[in-house]
């Protein structure tokens, strides 16, 4: 009878094991159910102007952004984001929405320009010819949701103005005191209005 006497003790182990987790099988599928991320906010009706829904979050768990906008010597324009609980996420990022981590997206008149994982990027002159231009950075969930507070977006505008070269300056280059003007963050960091501090951020 000692045949018998194995597979009842395993089955007694996996019955005593069950609250655990269980035998086999079991253990995995609770380790890959751990992986998921819980759902963050909650989706609004409103769409941005390329049709992506907005997911709110309370304000003291929203994320924070601002955008400071300076010429080079070479015509460009030098671009970059201050954010706070926030991170970017690494290209190739699980499309699921998580509390602070996610991705920018740059626009120069209302076109999209890229998607920045990244605080830093190169404007290329071409993209800002001669006149005031307004540069806005807003931010994304990695599932293609924008960020919102009482039901605006989480985003930053700059206003620049970008001058032709004067005199005896070489095509494509921004002469002294032909330069575009520094960027003022003149808009608030959810939406609306903002108050400028100095030149290329906002208060």
């Amino acid at each position: 009878m000692s045949w018998t006497r194995g597979p009842l003790t395993l089955l007694a182990v996996c019955v005593l094991l069950a609250g655990a987790g269980g035998c086999g099988s079991g253990d995995a599928r609770e380790r890959g159910s751990g992986t998921s991320p819980t759902p963050v906010g909650t989706l609004l009706e409103g769409r941005d102007t390329e049709g992506r829904p907005y997911r709110q979050v309370a304000q003291r768990d929203a994320p924070d952004l601002g955008i400071e906008v300076q010429p080079d010597t070479a015509g460009s324009w030098d671009v970059r984001l201050t954010v706070r609980r926030f991170r970017f996420s690494r290209a190739g990022a699980t499309g699921a929405a998580v509390a602070g981590r996610g991705l920018a997206h740059l626009y120069v008149d209302g076109r999209l320009v890229t998607r920045l994982r990244t605080s830093e990027y190169r404007l290329a002159a071409h993209l800002v010819p001669r006149g005031t231009h307004h540069v806005t950075a807003r931010l994304y969930a990695d599932d293609g949701t924008a960020w919102a507070v009482d039901g605006r977006p989480v985003e930053s505008t700059a206003d620049i103005t970008a001058s032709e070269p004067g005199p005896g300056a070489t095509p494509g280059a921004t002469a002294p005191g032909e330069a575009g003007t520094h960027a003022t963050d003149t808009r608030s960091r959810i939406g609306g209005r903002g108050s400028p501090g100095r030149a290329g951020k906002a208060s």
